[in-house]
Protein backbone atom coordinates (compact mmCIF):
# COMPACT_ATOMS: atom_id res chain seq x y z
CA UNK A 1 0.00 0.00 0.00
CA UNK A 2 2.96 2.33 0.00
CA UNK A 3 2.59 3.01 -3.65
CA UNK A 4 0.47 4.76 -5.79
CA UNK A 5 -1.42 1.76 -6.84
CA UNK A 6 -1.96 1.05 -2.87
CA UNK A 7 -3.94 3.86 -2.24
CA UNK A 8 -6.23 3.89 -5.48
CA UNK A 9 -7.48 0.65 -5.21
CA UNK A 10 -8.85 0.77 -1.31
CA UNK A 11 -9.60 4.15 -2.13
CA UNK A 12 -12.01 3.14 -5.05
CA UNK A 13 -13.41 0.44 -2.99
CA UNK A 14 -14.13 2.55 -0.43
CA UNK A 15 -15.78 5.34 -2.52
CA UNK A 16 -17.72 2.68 -4.60
CA UNK A 17 -19.18 0.94 -0.80
CA UNK A 18 -19.89 4.55 0.20
CA UNK A 19 -22.29 5.33 -3.23
CA UNK A 20 -24.33 1.84 -2.51
CA UNK A 21 -24.78 2.58 1.13
CA UNK A 22 -26.36 5.96 -0.09
CA UNK A 23 -28.52 4.29 -2.69
CA UNK A 24 -29.62 1.97 -0.09
CA UNK A 25 -30.41 4.65 2.83
CA UNK A 26 -32.16 6.96 0.77
CA UNK A 27 -33.86 4.06 -0.58
CA UNK A 28 -35.22 2.34 2.56
CA UNK A 29 -35.60 5.93 3.36
CA UNK A 30 -38.03 6.86 0.42
CA UNK A 31 -40.00 3.65 0.88
CA UNK A 32 -40.47 3.67 4.48
CA UNK A 33 -38.39 -0.04 5.17
CA UNK A 34 -35.98 -0.88 7.70
CA UNK A 35 -32.36 -0.69 7.01
CA UNK A 36 -31.43 -4.07 8.13
CA UNK A 37 -33.83 -5.44 5.26
CA UNK A 38 -32.77 -3.12 3.28
CA UNK A 39 -30.57 -5.91 1.31
CA UNK A 40 -32.94 -8.55 1.26
CA UNK A 41 -35.42 -8.97 -2.46
CA UNK A 42 -38.60 -9.72 -2.30
CA UNK A 43 -40.13 -12.84 -1.77
CA UNK A 44 -39.66 -14.44 -4.63
CA UNK A 45 -39.88 -18.93 -4.73
CA UNK A 46 -38.20 -21.02 -7.75
CA UNK A 47 -34.57 -22.63 -8.29
CA UNK A 48 -32.95 -19.11 -8.18
CA UNK A 49 -34.45 -17.99 -4.61
CA UNK A 50 -31.14 -19.14 -2.83
CA UNK A 51 -29.29 -17.07 -5.12
CA UNK A 52 -31.38 -13.68 -4.57
CA UNK A 53 -30.67 -13.97 -0.89
CA UNK A 54 -27.05 -14.66 -0.68
CA UNK A 55 -25.01 -11.43 0.84
CA UNK A 56 -23.29 -10.38 -2.54
CA UNK A 57 -21.77 -7.57 0.22
CA UNK A 58 -19.98 -9.94 1.72
CA UNK A 59 -18.22 -11.59 -0.78
CA UNK A 60 -16.81 -8.66 -2.79
CA UNK A 61 -15.41 -8.01 0.88
CA UNK A 62 -13.67 -11.68 1.05
CA UNK A 63 -12.77 -11.24 -2.79
CA UNK A 64 -11.13 -7.97 -2.44
CA UNK A 65 -9.84 -7.80 0.85
CA UNK A 66 -7.66 -11.47 -0.64
CA UNK A 67 -6.71 -9.23 -3.47
CA UNK A 68 -5.65 -6.53 -2.12
CA UNK A 69 -3.73 -9.00 0.79
CA UNK A 70 -2.17 -11.44 -2.10
CA UNK A 71 -1.19 -7.91 -3.96
CA UNK A 72 0.81 -6.46 -0.85
CA UNK A 73 2.44 -10.01 -0.75
CA UNK A 74 3.47 -9.86 -4.25
CA UNK A 75 4.54 -6.12 -4.26
CA UNK A 76 7.71 -6.49 -2.63
CA UNK A 77 10.31 -8.58 -4.58
CA UNK A 78 12.03 -10.72 -1.15
CA UNK A 79 8.21 -11.54 -0.26
CA UNK A 80 6.77 -11.05 2.85
CA UNK A 81 9.85 -11.61 5.57
CA UNK A 82 8.75 -11.07 9.33
CA UNK A 83 12.02 -11.44 10.60
CA UNK A 84 16.12 -11.10 9.29
CA UNK A 85 18.70 -13.89 9.83
CA UNK A 86 20.68 -10.72 11.64
CA UNK A 87 21.55 -11.28 15.20
CA UNK A 88 19.55 -9.85 17.10
CA UNK A 89 16.88 -10.05 14.49
CA UNK A 90 15.05 -7.55 13.54
CA UNK A 91 11.12 -6.97 12.17
CA UNK A 92 11.22 -6.86 8.56
CA UNK A 93 8.49 -4.80 6.56
CA UNK A 94 6.57 -2.84 9.40
CA UNK A 95 3.85 -1.14 7.11
CA UNK A 96 3.31 -3.90 4.85
CA UNK A 97 2.44 -6.51 7.59
CA UNK A 98 0.19 -3.45 8.83
CA UNK A 99 -1.55 -3.25 5.59
CA UNK A 100 -1.75 -6.74 4.92
CA UNK A 101 -3.74 -6.64 8.65
CA UNK A 102 -5.86 -4.29 7.38
CA UNK A 103 -6.68 -6.15 3.92
CA UNK A 104 -7.37 -9.58 6.26
CA UNK A 105 -9.56 -7.88 8.44
CA UNK A 106 -11.74 -7.01 5.59
CA UNK A 107 -11.74 -10.53 4.70
CA UNK A 108 -13.00 -11.50 7.97
CA UNK A 109 -15.89 -8.61 8.34
CA UNK A 110 -17.19 -10.38 4.89
CA UNK A 111 -16.93 -13.58 6.08
CA UNK A 112 -18.72 -12.13 9.29
CA UNK A 113 -21.56 -11.38 6.79
CA UNK A 114 -21.46 -14.42 4.76
CA UNK A 115 -22.18 -16.50 7.71
CA UNK A 116 -25.03 -14.25 9.67
CA UNK A 117 -26.72 -14.22 6.19
CA UNK A 118 -25.99 -17.70 4.21
CA UNK A 119 -24.99 -19.96 7.16
CA UNK A 120 -27.06 -19.21 10.35
CA UNK A 121 -30.74 -20.04 10.46
CA UNK A 122 -31.56 -16.64 10.86
CA UNK A 123 -29.85 -13.39 10.09
CA UNK A 124 -27.35 -11.98 13.45
CA UNK A 125 -27.20 -8.38 12.71
CA UNK A 126 -25.14 -7.63 16.15
CA UNK A 127 -22.73 -10.58 14.54
CA UNK A 128 -22.31 -8.14 11.02
CA UNK A 129 -21.74 -4.85 12.92
CA UNK A 130 -19.67 -6.18 15.85
CA UNK A 131 -17.31 -6.98 13.04
CA UNK A 132 -17.11 -3.77 11.32
CA UNK A 133 -16.84 -2.13 14.33
CA UNK A 134 -13.75 -4.39 15.79
CA UNK A 135 -12.44 -3.87 12.10
CA UNK A 136 -12.07 -0.45 12.27
CA UNK A 137 -10.82 -0.24 16.21
CA UNK A 138 -8.28 -2.23 15.21
CA UNK A 139 -7.91 0.02 11.93
CA UNK A 140 -7.51 2.92 13.72
CA UNK A 141 -4.48 1.48 16.21
CA UNK A 142 -2.61 0.65 12.95
CA UNK A 143 -2.99 4.04 11.92
CA UNK A 144 -1.89 6.09 14.66
CA UNK A 145 1.35 3.79 14.68
CA UNK A 146 1.41 4.69 10.95
CA UNK A 147 2.28 7.68 11.07
CA UNK A 148 5.32 7.78 13.58
CA UNK A 149 8.14 7.94 11.23
CA UNK A 150 5.99 10.49 9.09
CA UNK A 151 6.76 14.55 8.62
CA UNK A 152 5.44 17.09 7.03
CA UNK A 153 2.55 16.58 4.39
CA UNK A 154 2.76 12.96 4.61
CA UNK A 155 1.96 13.27 8.01
CA UNK A 156 -0.58 15.68 7.33
CA UNK A 157 -2.49 13.79 4.83
CA UNK A 158 -2.58 10.50 7.13
CA UNK A 159 -4.12 12.75 10.38
CA UNK A 160 -6.86 13.74 8.07
CA UNK A 161 -7.45 9.83 7.30
CA UNK A 162 -6.97 9.14 11.12
CA UNK A 163 -9.83 11.39 12.02
CA UNK A 164 -12.35 10.37 9.44
CA UNK A 165 -11.49 6.88 10.65
CA UNK A 166 -11.94 7.86 14.11
CA UNK A 167 -15.37 9.15 13.44
CA UNK A 168 -16.39 6.54 11.79
CA UNK A 169 -15.70 4.30 14.29
CA UNK A 170 -17.67 6.27 16.69
CA UNK A 171 -20.52 5.93 14.33
CA UNK A 172 -20.59 2.66 13.40
CA UNK A 173 -19.95 1.99 17.51
CA UNK A 174 -23.17 3.89 18.02
CA UNK A 175 -24.99 2.01 15.43
CA UNK A 176 -24.87 -1.88 17.45
CA UNK A 177 -27.62 0.17 19.83
CA UNK A 178 -29.49 2.04 16.67
CA UNK A 179 -28.65 0.40 13.86
CA UNK A 180 -31.84 1.55 12.20
CA UNK A 181 -31.21 4.99 13.03
CA UNK A 182 -31.08 7.42 9.29
CA UNK A 183 -29.47 9.98 11.07
CA UNK A 184 -26.12 8.10 11.90
CA UNK A 185 -26.84 5.84 8.35
CA UNK A 186 -26.32 9.08 6.46
CA UNK A 187 -23.07 10.06 8.66
CA UNK A 188 -21.56 6.48 7.70
CA UNK A 189 -22.14 6.82 4.28
CA UNK A 190 -20.51 10.49 3.80
CA UNK A 191 -17.42 8.79 5.69
CA UNK A 192 -16.91 5.99 3.73
CA UNK A 193 -17.37 8.47 0.75
CA UNK A 194 -14.29 10.87 2.55
CA UNK A 195 -12.33 7.98 3.92
CA UNK A 196 -12.44 6.47 -0.22
CA UNK A 197 -11.68 9.60 -1.96
CA UNK A 198 -9.14 11.16 0.71
CA UNK A 199 -7.51 7.43 -0.16
CA UNK A 200 -6.97 8.26 -3.97
CA UNK A 201 -6.20 12.00 -3.40
CA UNK A 202 -3.13 10.51 -0.94
CA UNK A 203 -1.91 8.66 -3.60
CA UNK A 204 -1.60 11.89 -5.93
CA UNK A 205 -0.39 14.36 -3.23
CA UNK A 206 2.07 11.53 -2.31
CA UNK A 207 3.18 9.74 -5.54
CA UNK A 208 1.78 11.18 -8.28
CA UNK A 209 1.21 14.79 -8.10
CA UNK A 210 -0.50 16.89 -10.78
CA UNK A 211 1.84 19.64 -11.01
CA UNK A 212 5.10 16.89 -11.44
CA UNK A 213 6.50 18.15 -8.98
CA UNK A 214 6.93 16.43 -5.23
CA UNK A 215 5.32 18.43 -2.36
CA UNK A 216 7.43 20.20 0.13
CA UNK A 217 7.54 19.20 3.46
CA UNK A 218 9.15 22.31 5.25
CA UNK A 219 6.72 24.53 2.82
CA UNK A 220 3.75 25.67 5.23
CA UNK A 221 1.69 26.60 2.53
CA UNK A 222 1.85 22.83 1.09
CA UNK A 223 0.81 21.66 4.52
CA UNK A 224 -1.94 24.06 4.46
CA UNK A 225 -3.36 23.37 1.12
CA UNK A 226 -3.27 19.92 2.22
CA UNK A 227 -6.02 20.57 4.69
CA UNK A 228 -7.72 22.82 2.30
CA UNK A 229 -8.41 19.79 -0.40
CA UNK A 230 -9.53 17.90 2.41
CA UNK A 231 -12.63 20.80 3.26
CA UNK A 232 -13.27 20.51 -0.63
CA UNK A 233 -13.63 16.78 -0.54
CA UNK A 234 -16.02 16.77 2.59
CA UNK A 235 -18.07 19.72 0.35
CA UNK A 236 -17.96 17.84 -2.89
CA UNK A 237 -19.23 14.33 -0.59
CA UNK A 238 -21.76 16.34 0.37
CA UNK A 239 -22.97 17.52 -2.38
CA UNK A 240 -22.98 13.74 -4.12
CA UNK A 241 -25.14 12.60 -1.28
CA UNK A 242 -27.26 15.17 -2.29
CA UNK A 243 -27.66 14.43 -5.67
CA UNK A 244 -28.07 10.55 -5.07
CA UNK A 245 -31.13 12.19 -2.84
CA UNK A 246 -32.58 14.09 -5.30
CA UNK A 247 -31.83 11.44 -7.65
CA UNK A 248 -33.42 8.29 -5.63
CA UNK A 249 -36.60 10.68 -4.79
CA UNK A 250 -37.39 11.44 -8.24
CA UNK A 251 -36.46 8.04 -9.57
CA UNK A 252 -39.71 6.42 -6.98
CA UNK A 253 -41.74 9.20 -7.30
CA UNK A 254 -41.42 9.06 -11.22
CA UNK A 255 -40.45 5.99 -11.92
CA UNK A 256 -40.89 3.55 -9.31
CA UNK A 257 -44.26 0.91 -10.61
CA UNK A 258 -45.47 0.87 -7.16
CA UNK A 259 -46.11 5.12 -6.80
CA UNK A 260 -47.71 5.19 -10.29
CA UNK A 261 -50.14 2.80 -8.95
CA UNK A 262 -50.54 4.59 -5.64
CA UNK A 263 -51.17 7.67 -7.76
CA UNK A 264 -53.61 6.14 -10.18
CA UNK A 265 -55.20 4.69 -6.89
CA UNK A 266 -55.67 7.88 -4.87
CA UNK A 267 -56.37 10.35 -8.02
CA UNK A 268 -60.30 9.55 -8.59
CA UNK A 269 -60.82 9.87 -4.75
CA UNK A 270 -58.82 12.89 -5.21
CA UNK A 271 -61.52 14.46 -8.04
CA UNK A 272 -64.51 13.47 -6.37
CA UNK A 273 -63.61 14.94 -3.37
CA UNK A 274 -64.29 18.16 -4.80
CA UNK A 275 -67.15 17.99 -6.44
CA UNK A 276 -70.38 16.26 -4.30
CA UNK A 277 -69.03 17.72 -1.25
CA UNK A 278 -69.89 21.24 -2.12
CA UNK A 279 -73.41 20.63 -4.14
CA UNK A 280 -74.52 18.07 -1.53
CA UNK A 281 -74.04 20.67 1.80
CA UNK A 282 -76.77 22.25 1.04
CA UNK A 283 -79.19 19.68 0.55
CA UNK A 284 -77.69 17.66 3.78
CA UNK A 285 -78.89 21.37 5.42
CA UNK A 286 -82.51 21.28 3.71
CA UNK A 287 -83.21 17.89 4.91
CA UNK A 288 -82.29 18.27 8.94
CA UNK A 289 -84.46 21.52 8.58
CA UNK A 290 -87.42 19.60 7.38
CA UNK A 291 -86.97 17.15 10.25
CA UNK A 292 -86.76 19.41 12.79
CA UNK A 293 -90.30 20.95 11.23
CA UNK A 294 -91.63 17.97 11.92
CA UNK A 295 -89.97 17.51 15.13
CA UNK A 296 -91.87 20.69 16.02
CA UNK A 297 -95.84 19.88 14.51
CA UNK A 298 -95.72 16.22 15.77
CA UNK A 299 -96.52 17.13 19.74
CA UNK A 300 -99.16 19.60 18.30
CA UNK A 301 -101.44 17.07 16.26
CA UNK A 302 -101.59 14.60 18.13
CA UNK A 303 -104.07 15.41 21.01
CA UNK A 304 -106.34 16.56 18.34
CA UNK A 305 -106.44 12.48 16.65
CA UNK A 306 -106.84 11.52 19.74
CA UNK A 307 -110.51 14.00 20.76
Amino acid sequence: MGKFSGHIYPGLYLFSYGLHQAMVVFKTRLVGDSLLNSSCPPGSKGRWARLWEMSYGGWVKIVTGSLLAVYVVFCLDDGMVLMNRNVPPQFMYPKEWQHLTMFLLLSLSGCADVTSKDLLPRRCVLLERGALVLTFHVLLMLFVSHVRDSTGVELQVHCLLILVVFLLMLVLTVELWAPNAFPLSLIETFLFLMMGSWLVQAGFILYRPVTGYPWQDDDISDIMFVTTFFCWHMMTNALCLLGICGISSFWHRRCSPSSKLTRSREAPDCANAEGPAYTLLPEVERSEEDDQAQARLLPESSPRDRA
